[in-house]
């Protein structure tokens, strides 16, 4: 079998030879490979293996070249619960109405459709043994997060340990990756404190390479630095991990996969739609894959599920929108695609398409500031730093695109040439000196348009304010604690205030 090139969300997945599996032969059922899935959070390609020269990262550097890497690999939302909702169902989280972040957790409930199953559940069903788990695992199921009801019952338990012998297992790691360095510089310390006792040293600040449309401030640079601390970390969890299956004896028959469940969280990262927030590292070693493979064509985050089920020998549900990119007959995609909805208390509406050359940004609300009120975000240091040194005059035209009070309808990059996205095609001026820019645009329009359409994009129509407030009470009724600040609930409330506001003026 051939290949071309190619946030805190590990992925290690374990692959099987393609040919079905008959539930009548214990045989065979013995013989099927284990899936593992180890999926950190809120964590960029940020990898030696992809470039990153600040720090190495030898164990996920290994996975890449014992297996395949991906290089365009591409998240369908960039944030964690709808990007989680979407992986395991296989499904666009907008074609099943999980498209809103920590949606359906009110009185009001959200339903899968009823042709929609969990990835895990197919596996159950098939003879595996089912796991969720942090690293190392606690005895308590991992990182879930579905923005619709289900039943935990898909998982048998909290770790593979708990198999029958010789049962294969399908098992996913969920680690906390980008969100070790907190929020702060007590989240920073920690995470370099960290580092130094387990691997005897911590990142300085002088080693931070800061993407362009940062500016070099102390704060900016210390969390970035705690950043490339924790992604230090996760690596070393991948290799625990991968031993672990080598001291079991299982690594030859596990299929590996290594992946994040979005970008990094920063002001242009996690929730936005630029590569920052949905670029993702994915890596996957195990049997039938041949190791140093390269593929640089554009994939989906949703694919794992597709690819997984189908190295098990299970059947892909026909109406599973993810793909086995694996296959020997896989079409390779001309363009992947992505969507912003309302993250907590703040509403949304941004739809992304990206080819390998062109990224087109659709940008529903306008007349809305990039960076609206959000109380997750906005108690950020670096985005208290990032604000102050706008205030100070301190910022320069690049670094100043993520805090526009309004936004272009439509943004266009040439990532080829523009890899951080800096630079609008999709104006007048840029237009009118580059007429063949029209045409590009064009296509991107269609293609985008012609997604939502035939995936039934249900963001096209606005979530209702019943199903809006019914969250919001779980929010509120959270910071009402006692142990939380009275001035947070405030915060929450005057933002939850003036997205209704901003919505009744029709903006």
């Amino acid at each position: 079998m051939q290949f071309s090139n190619f946030k805190y969300l590990l992925v290690i997945f374990v692959f099987a030879n393609t040919t079905p599996w008959l539930a009548t032969s214990a045989a065979a059922q013995d013989s099927r490979p284990n899936i593992v899935w180890i999926i950190p959070d809120d964590m960029s390609a940020n990898f030696s293996c992809y470039g990153e020269t600040a720090i190495e990262t030898p164990n996920v550097d290994r996975l890449a070249a014992e297996g395949v890497k991906f290089s365009n690999a591409y998240v369908t939302a960039p944030v964690c619960s709808t990007c989680r909702s979407a992986s395991i169902t296989g499904m666009y989280q907008t074609s099943i109405g999980a498209h809103h972040h920590r949606s359906g957790r009110g009185v009001r409930k959200i339903h899968l459709p009823p042709n929609v199953e969990l990835v895990p559940k197919l596996f159950q069903d098939a003879g595996y043994y089912t796991s969720i788990s942090g690293w190392p695992p606690n005895g308590r199921l991992g990182k879930t997060d579905y923005n619709f009801e289900w039943d935990e019952s898909v998982y048998d338990g909290s770790d593979w340990s708990g198999r029958k012998a010789g049962q294969p297992f399908f098992a996913q790691i969920q680690t906390l990756g980008g969100k070790l360095r907190g929020k702060d510089a007590d989240g920073w310390e920690k995470v370099q404190s960290a580092d130094e006792k387990q691997l005897g040293n911590r990142i300085p600040d002088s080693a931070v390479k800061l993407p362009p449309y940062y500016p070099d401030h102390p704060d900016i640079v210390r969390d970035w630095a705690a950043y490339l601390d924790s992604v230090r970390l996760t690596d070393e969890m991948v290799g625990e991990v991968v031993a672990r299956l080598e001291r079991e004896g299982i690594r030859e028959n596990t299929l590996v996969l290594f992946m994040t469940d979005h970008g990094i969280s920063h002001a242009r990262g996690k929730q936005f739609m630029y590569d920052e927030g949905l670029h993702v590292p994915l890596v996957i070693t195990g049997p039938g894959i041949e190791a140093g493979t390269l593929r640089d064509d554009v994939v989906e985050h949703i694919d794992i599920a597709a690819l997984s089920l189908a190295a098990a020998g299970i059947a892909i549900p026909e109406n599973m929108q993810a793909r086995d990119i694996l296959a020997a007959d896989y079409v390779p995609r001309e363009a992947v695609f992505a969507a912003r909805d309302r993250c907590d208390e703040t509403v949304d509406h941004m739809r992304s398409v990206r080819t390998k050359d062109f990224k087109y940004i659709r940008n529903f609300l306008p007349n809305r500031p990039y960076l609206q009120p959000c109380a997750y975000k906005d108690e950020k240091a670096i985005l208290i730093a990032l604000r102050a040194a706008q205030k100070a005059g301190q910022l320069d035209d690049v670094q100043q695109l993520i805090l526009r009070e309004v936004r272009p309808v439509e943004e266009l990059y040439d990532v080829r040439s523009d890899p951080y996205e800096v630079h609008n095609l999709a104006t007048d001026a840029e237009l009118a000196q580059r007429p063949e820019l029209a045409k590009e645009l064009s296509e991107m329009r269609e293609r985008l348009d012609i997604w939502m359409e035939e995936t039934g994009d249900q963001g096209r129509v606005p979530e209702s304010e019943e199903m809006y407030d019914s969250d919001m009470a779980v929010y509120t009724q959270r910071l009402a604690d006692p142990k939380f600040d009275p001035a947070q609930l405030e915060q929450l409330l005057e933002n939850i205030a003036l997205m209704k506001h901003w919505a009744a003026e029709g903006n």
